[in-house]
């Protein structure tokens, strides 16, 4: 039994990882490749923890993963948006196919406080 929940586990790890790696691939632009990333490599970096405490059975190993499921489920999408928001601001373009700019007023209004 506990042979096939880890299978399942890392069947869905990977599937994950390479959703991850597809959207890395398939994506036009930074913005939307850092939301692919952050969403399915987080979902297959804990499916695989996740299968690594089943696989190995004790205690200690099961609460090590927990804590780094943990971090990373706190930690990942907190770096993508400072990684894009940064990006953003340096001036990377977006996808000529995107249909909304929700920090495009705030960037301006930033540039007119500097100008002042």
């Amino acid at each position: 039994m506990r042979a096939w929940l880890v299978c399942v586990l890392v069947g869905g790890g990977t599937f994950f990882a390479l959703v991850a790696a597809i959207g890395i691939l398939r994506m036009p632009d930074l913005y939307t490749r850092m939301h692919a990333t952050s969403k399915a490599g987080t979902l297959g970096v804990g499916f695989l923890l996740a299968a690594a405490a089943v696989q190995h059975g004790r205690l200690e190993t099961a609460a090590v993963a927990v804590l780094t499921i943990a971090f990373i489920v706190l930690t990942a999408p907190v770096a993508a948006h400072v990684i894009v928001r940064a990006a953003y601001y340096a001036g990377v373009p977006m996808s000529p196919n995107s249909v909304a700019d929700d920090l495009k007023a705030e960037r301006e209004r930033r540039r007119s406080d500097r100008a002042r």
